[in-house]
């Protein structure tokens, strides 16, 4: 499948009921999840650079809430910072924030955000500005891909990216006129080991150049929080996203059957994502030998993101599968809908709900996500 990066791999755009907005609940619990370390590498760079400005870049931001909430914890975490140092002939730092996507994203949804979230910022940070420790903060868009060179070297102090980097540059291009069945859009266990590999080798790739290009971006002791969907284990063929994508196979198979989508269109399409597990970063992060790595680790969330329990069983797998089946699709409907149209959405995606919540009936299934904190060396 000719991919058309920039115009197909962003969410869905707006604010409608399958509007990535309204279904990023997923995000939001990962962000709970690693504000710890999200707050450990932020202080460190701080303390150990004391920038007077300090340019902070969320890479793949996308349009929903949850980018300004990562912009919230960082404000919060040098406010609360300064207060603790208690320097009151320092001024805080400026805060300039790059919010990088591909040109398709919704900046536009985003920037009508900005007014009212600078509103609240200084409302829940009151004391902290009152103490003079709250730092000015500016927001910037910055349209481009990220598999790219996007920033002035030297320049940056942070980076963060949320759930980006399971997506890849492309699907590999050996691909294009490989025969397979229609299920294959993703690695399944029935897929030929030199196709596997080829997602493996587009992964390695990509995230060496992703290391690479960042590296050249960012000062000396600058930091990255990297979270991405990943899996637990090292064998390719368990992995947790093997499913999810399986039982979205398993629904446009079924309108292939009902004639309301060719089947040529099936076997020519792929999903351009890899979930590695920590051993492949690890070993990748190695290889570039850029990098130290100061956390890394693994942590599981519910695919019913609304699903806060703890319990191996789903208790309304029909509500759960509606659920999973909204948040893929906020996800993957821009580039499901250039491949087959936009009028199977809503019949893809029901049948998609449908086959999750059997298969959730069977087995309560998480996502593993992987959550990387690496730094670059401060040279003397």
């Amino acid at each position: 499948m000719p991919m058309r990066i920039e115009r197909d791999l962003h969410m869905a755009t707006g604010n409608g009921e399958s509007s990535y907005t309204k279904n990023s609940r997923i995000q939001e619990k990962a962000m709970f999840q690693i504000k710890p370390v999200l707050e450990e590498a932020t202080r460190e760079v701080y303390t150990a650079l004391l920038p007077k400005t300090m340019v902070v870049a969320d890479l793949g931001c996308s349009s929903g809430p949850n980018t300004l909430r990562f912009v919230s914890e960082v404000i919060g975490i040098i406010a609360r910072h300064c207060k603790e140092l208690d320097r009151r002939h320092d001024r805080p730092p400026q805060l300039q924030f790059f919010l990088n996507d591909l040109p398709g994203n919704d900046f536009n949804n985003l920037f009508q955000l900005i007014e009212q979230f600078n509103k609240s910022t200084a409302r829940k940070h009151k004391g902290e500005a009152e103490a003079g420790a709250l730092p000015p903060s500016y927001i910037t868009g910055l349209p481009g891909s990220y598999y790219t060179r996007i920033f002035p070297s030297e320049s940056v102090y942070l980076f963060h990216s949320l759930f980006c980097l399971q997506w890849r540059s492309q699907a590999p291009e050996q691909l294009k006129g490989t025969k397979k069945t229609c299920l294959d859009i993703y690695i399944t266990k029935t897929m030929s080991p030199s196709m596997v590999k080829l997602f493996q080798q587009q992964f390695q790739k990509d995230f060496s150049l992703f290391l690479k290009l960042r590296y050249e971006e960012l000062v000396s002791g600058g930091q990255m929080v990297l979270t991405f969907i990943g899996r637990k284990h090292e064998d390719v063929l368990t992995g947790e996203s093997n499913h999810l994508y399986g039982l979205l196979a398993q629904s446009l198979k079924s309108l292939v059957d009902e004639g309301l989508v060719e089947k040529e269109k099936l076997e020519s399409f792929y999903l351009p994502m890899y979930s590695p597990s920590v051993g492949e970063v690890e070993a990748i992060v190695k290889q570039v030998g850029l990098f130290n790595m100061n956390h890394v680790k693994v942590f599981e969330t519910n695919w019913d993101p609304y699903d806060d329990s703890e319990s191996d069983v789903v208790h309304n797998s029909i509500r759960s599968g509606e659920n999973v089946a909204k948040c893929l699709r906020a996800v993957m409907e821009p580039l499901v809908a250039s491949q087959f149209g936009e009028a199977i959405l809503d019949k893809l995606f029901q049948e998609y709900a449908r086959r999750v919540a059997k298969h959730l009936e069977n087995e309560k299934t998480k996502h593993a996500v992987l959550v990387l904190s690496l730094k670059k060396p401060i040279h003397v």
